[in-house]
């Protein structure tokens, strides 16, 4: 099912690029996150690459974000470095996104063609993990 999409947060994809352009160097940081949070504020980060798995930029944004005091994201934007536009999020991080903020709005897309996306559209057939788990009692 899709649903209308909503407008384009612009001014959080602009950050997210100011800061790919900026602050990514060398292997270690080619990508950057932004996030909008419920109180208006943006939050940034980029990815730690490790050959062991680092986190990406998405849930470093979610770390950074918790850390500032802001608890409810309401949309976010991964741009790659070395002006390679807007990237979706990887598996990893579409399933935390889902299972951290389920009403998250996500923008992908390219160009002229941005838009901005429902997470659980990003996962079809979803497995929700908080719908699977026993009750304590």
């Amino acid at each position: 099912m899709t649903t209308q999409p909503h407008p384009v947060d612009h001014e959080l994809v602009e950050a997210a690029a100011d800061v790919a352009r900026t602050r990514c160097r060398g292997d270690n940081h080619t990508m950057a996150a932004a996030a909008r949070a419920r109180d208006g504020r943006i939050v940034t980060a980029v990815n730690a690459y490790h050959f062991t798995g680092g986190p990406c930029a998405e849930l470093v944004v979610i770390g950074a974000a918790a850390a500032q005091g802001a608890h409810e994201l309401e949309t976010i934007v991964a741009v790659g470095d070395r002006e390679r536009g807007v990237v979706p999020p990887c598996g990893r991080c579409r399933q935390v996104l889902l299972d951290y903020f389920p009403a998250l709005r996500v923008i992908v897309g390219g160009g002229d063609r941005l838009r901005a996306v429902p997470v659980a559209e990003l996962l079809p057939e979803t497995y929700v993990w908080a719908d699977h788990q026993l009750d304590a009692g």
